[in-house]
């Protein structure tokens, strides 16, 4: 791992849960005093260049928390040599994020829950198609694996 951390985000439209996540992680890791890189992207086309949701921007607001000028973008194979870690909002993302890894490439690949004690395996809820409630739940979902992986990053960093 580079002495930046490098975390990449991913959901399906990269406008919803990913962007959430990016945003939640980068606070928590401000918080917490620890330099990294983040950004986030989608495995679909279909939202490509488009800003968040905004229903995501609105629940990242009433956080405190400005989304910026973030636009939806694409996986791509080098991203897996960029990033430490390559994280998945759902099991789906993860089997696509799994598909498209280069062969040896230096990212870990896994759910953003995995970090969390007690969710290995679950997804971040998806609101897209939902109550605009559901954009609170994907936020809760994103805080508490943003703040595990910022606690694993540090601890990390603690070691050497």
């Amino acid at each position: 791992m580079s002495e930046t951390p490098a975390v990449l985000f991913v959901c399906l439209g990269n406008i919803c849960r990913s962007p959430l996540a990016e945003a939640a992680f980068r606070a928590a890791a401000e918080r917490a005093g620890l330099a990294v890189h983040v950004e986030s992207a989608g495995l679909g086309h279909w939202h490509l260049g488009y800003p968040p949701d905004p229903r995501a921007e609105a629940v990242a607001r009433r956080h405190g928390i400005e989304m910026g000028d973030k636009r939806a973008r694409l996986v791509t194979p080098e991203d897996f040599d960029r990033f430490d870690f390559v994280i998945g909002l759902d099991r789906d993302n993860l089997a696509g994020l799994r598909r498209i890894a280069p062969a040896g490439s230096r990212a870990e690949v896994s759910l953003l829950l995995d970090h969390v004690p007690g969710r290995k395996g679950q997804s971040v809820t998806d609101p897209y198609y939902e109550e605009d409630s559901a954009f609170d739940d994907a936020w809760q979902d994103a805080c508490e694996g943003a703040e595990a992986l910022v606690e694993r990053l540090k601890a990390k960093a603690a070691k050497r």
